[in-house]
């Protein structure tokens, strides 16, 4: 029976996506170095470790939405869910790498982009949960399946240049950002009445009144 072995050896963009996409190269490994793997359908659940790494005091200031006041972190900092990902792994003896592609979003009421956003420099820390099946051959030939048990996982540190490099790829100088329609109107209706060309002056216009009275 196989026993299989996981470990993410580097991370890049996939050119010309439809969408911004990661891939990991992962690479998969059989103890039983003989034994034929025919196919495995392959699930991932991908968790950033936030409690893995250091922060600096301009990082702290940008994940405040997240995790809330540093004093409060020993409480708020943990573990998120980032996304899932699945591939099918084709036939190989001994081992092989597969491209586990992960689709990513630049919406910020996602948390995962709040997080990579507010992350400036050095690493993010994944972990990566293997499920799945694995359909293997017995030395006769005969054709077995199997799951893939629930305590195979890899962690691999992320590059967070990576990550942002691909989204100036995709957005330059732009990010995306949701509102209710009925906030959407009101900035609409203030646009149009003041004769706005665009959505950043009127933005910019609104701060700037707001900096204002702030400031007095």
């Amino acid at each position: 029976m196989p026993d299989l072995n996981f470990t993410v050896e580097s991370a890049e963009s996939v050119p010309f996506a439809a969408a911004p996409t990661l891939s990991l190269k992962l690479r998969v490994t059989n103890t039983q170095p003989d034994e034929k793997i025919h196919t495995i359908a392959l699930r991932a659940q991908i968790q950033i470790e936030a409690t893995r790494r250091r922060y600096s005091d301009a990082e702290k200031a940008k994940l405040l939405d997240l995790f809330g006041e540093p004093d409060r972190w020993s409480r708020t900092l943990r573990s998120m869910l980032w996304t899932h990902s699945s591939v099918v792994i084709t036939a190989f003896t001994g081992g092989t790498i597969a491209d586990l592609q992960i689709p990513c979003t630049f919406d910020f009421n996602v948390a995962a982009t709040k997080y990579f956003h507010g992350v400036s420099e050095g690493d993010i820390p994944l972990n990566l949960l293997f499920s799945g099946t694995v359909f293997y051959a017995l030395p006769d030939g005969t054709l077995q399946v199997a799951p893939i048990p629930w305590d195979k996982e890899a962690r691999f540190r992320l590059p967070v240049q990576i990550w942002r490099k691909m989204m100036d790829e995709y957005y330059p100088n732009s990010a995306w950002l949701a509102i209710h329609r009925d906030v959407f109107e009101r900035l609409y209706e203030f646009k149009v009445r003041n004769g706005i060309p665009s959505w950043e002056e009127a933005l910019d216009r609104l701060l700037s009144g707001v900096e204002e009275v702030v400031g007095r």
